[in-house]
């Protein structure tokens, strides 16, 4: 694509950036295939090339954004799925990270909007905050027909019947392995994770302890960053991710780490991207550092030698999240982990779209989400599998809130699968005879 950016405006390193993404884009569609606002809506400016033309031409022209451009900007549920499929290799997530930048700098919302952005950046990244929140939205929830918003009556649906206790290996600590240490790792254990499922953590230091990690939760070290970097909230999310590069890197400087542990997909994509977020800040190398050892639960498992289980006699739908599916490219180490284990591991068609979650979307934008919750529900039930396993708590509630299937974390059914407890959403369910 052919750009006119002025020489001073490529001083700026953001513009300069984005123009190598444009330039890189040949204009040939194939992302529209598989675009899910795309499939959803049938409007090519909901779709990457669509979005790719609005951006070039608000960021070349310095334009105020307006509300065409935000609309169809705040449309986009950065899955990603257009970057796996690009042949040219466009880097979407860059710029459509740097025009949420750019339209928060910008563009002035509606009240209302401005609002609602205002108390999720106040609320999610915190988990004590998030913890009283859940607790209005569950007393709320009754109610929630006669809220005038569609996104205030999202937010009250999506909150859960139960809020799951505070779990104190959250806090800073070490835990010892229980064999000899064959890895000394950081467990990211996030924000909004801690407040809606502590299940999770938990498992996830039983297994790793169990196959020889010493797992340590560092001090300092919390939300990734995510919920407000997909805001265009840039100071908020560099202040929580240098929190975290200043505790990973202590640890890193002082006993060491092999690596960075994070079974939320979506924090692990965005610590992952650390590098390039601070390319240009004192924290660059540090942040480098940080990112280059990061990794997704399954990565870490599969060089742990997961032992071989036998037939557990239970058929596990595995949900691909487009964090770890097409942010991170892991696509076959989650189901090849439980297949090891003993599982019966069964994928949706169009695996590859994503099921509306996308971080705040489903809170944000809850018609688009609910449609795309309704299809992912529909192709995972079609299997007819005794459980649901997905690598990315969003996903988890996501999906959750729209099916009678359990919906359990992939680390949660490999750890039971190795001596750990059953996890708790399946306790209305038989266990198979291998896990009785």
């Amino acid at each position: 694509m052919q750009t006119n950016f002025t020489e001073e405006q490529l001083e700026d390193p953001g513009i300069a950036r984005a123009n190598e993404i444009l330039r890189a884009c040949v204009h040939c569609g194939f992302c529209t295939a598989t675009c899910p606002t795309y499939q959803v809506l049938g409007d090519e400016l909901d779709s990457p090339r669509g979005r790719i033309y609005l951006i070039k031409d608000m960021l070349e022209n310095e334009r105020v954004p307006d509300e065409k451009t935000v609309r169809h900007i705040d449309r986009c549920l950065s899955c990603l799925a257009c970057m796996t499929t690009c042949p040219s290799g466009v880097h979407y997530m860059h710029l459509i990270d740097y025009a949420r930048d750019y339209v928060e700098r910008h563009h002035r919302r509606p009240f209302m909007d401005r609002a609602l952005r205002w108390v999720l950046a106040q609320i999610l990244p915190y988990p004590g905050r998030f913890r009283l929140a859940l607790l209005g939205a569950k007393i709320g929830r009754p109610f929630r027909r006669l809220m005038p918003d569609a996104r205030l009556r999202a937010m009250l649906e999506m909150a859960p019947k139960r809020i799951p206790p505070v779990s104190r290996n959250d806090d800073p600590q070490s835990f010892a392995p229980q064999d000899a240490r064959r890895m000394r790792v950081a467990l990211m254990t996030g924000c909004a994770q801690k407040a809606l499922n502590t299940d999770i953590n938990d498992a996830t230091i039983r297994l790793l302890t169990r196959l020889g990690c010493e797992v340590v939760v560092a001090e300092g070290a919390g939300c990734c960053g995510a919920l407000t970097h997909h805001m265009g909230k840039t100071a908020e999310s560099h202040a929580t991710a240098a929190r975290n590069i200043r505790a990973w890197t202590r640890e890193m400087d002082g006993a060491g780490l092999d690596a960075i542990v994070i079974n939320t997909s979506g924090c692990g994509t965005t610590v992952k991207d650390y590098g390039h977020m601070f390319q240009n800040d004192p924290l660059a190398d540090d942040a480098a550092r940080v990112a280059a050892i990061a990794m997704d639960v399954s990565e870490v498992l599969m060089k742990l030698d997961l032992p071989q289980g036998d037939d557990k006699g239970l058929k596990v739908a595995y949900h691909a999240a487009c964090s770890l599916q097409h942010g991170q490219k892991i696509k076959t180490h989650p189901k090849t982990l439980l297949k090891r284990a003993g599982f019966e591991v069964v994928e949706p068609a169009d695996s590859h779209l994503c099921c509306g979650s996308a971080g705040t979307y489903n809170l944000m934008q809850p018609e688009i989400s609910a449609r795309l919750k309704e299809r992912k529900v529909r192709t995972l039930e079609a299997k007819r599998p005794d459980v649901i396993a997905a690598g990315n708590i969003g996903c988890m509630v996501q999906i959750g809130s729209g099916t009678a299937v359990p919906v359990v974390h992939t680390v949660e059914l490999l750890d039971w699968a190795t001596g750990g407890p059953k996890p708790p959403a399946l306790f209305n369910m038989d266990a198979p005879p291998a896990l009785r």
